[in-house]
């Protein structure tokens, strides 16, 4: 008996249709979710955030130790959407995977981090959808170098 088949009558054994329901229900509101903070972000990004003159201070006029705990919160929330997006990039997994890893690399601090951001929304595909979103809720679209508005 192969793997797959012993994976499916397991399934059968002991799966019952409200366990169904509620994986279907977490996966629908965490899909649903993801695009709608995704879209939200992108939508809420300046249209030089790319450039590199765009400054990067968080909270730079606040308490220090607020200024780190944002910080730590900042790049806690990156790592989780990174993860997520990971696994809504696995072929078969429906949701806006590439985006969401965008979005969660965007709240990490780490060195190079600018040059790879640049990289992936230099990308043909990706640049057009983010630059499409805005436009549909009414942003002007984000600018890089080299890159045509």
């Amino acid at each position: 008996m192969g793997m797959l088949q012993r994976v499916i009558d397991w399934l059968i054994e002991n799966l019952s249709w409200g366990g169904v329901f509620f994986a279907a229900g977490v996966f629908l509101a965490t899909i649903l979710g993801s695009l709608l903070m995704v879209s939200f972000l992108l939508c809420k990004l300046p249209t030089d955030y790319f450039q590199p003159s765009h400054p990067r201070a968080l909270l730079p006029e606040s308490h220090p130790v607020l200024r780190v705990a944002a910080h730590i919160a900042k790049n806690v929330l990156g790592a989780a959407l990174v993860l997520v997006g990971i696994i809504l990039a696995v072929p078969g997994v429906p949701g806006q995977g590439t985006l969401t890893i965008l979005i969660g690399i965007m709240l990490l601090d780490f060195p190079g981090k600018r040059e790879l951001e640049r990289r992936v929304v230099g990308q043909p595909r990706i640049y057009r959808a983010i630059n499409a979103l805005r436009r549909r809720f009414g942003k002007p679209p984000l600018v890089l170098a080299g890159k045509p508005e």
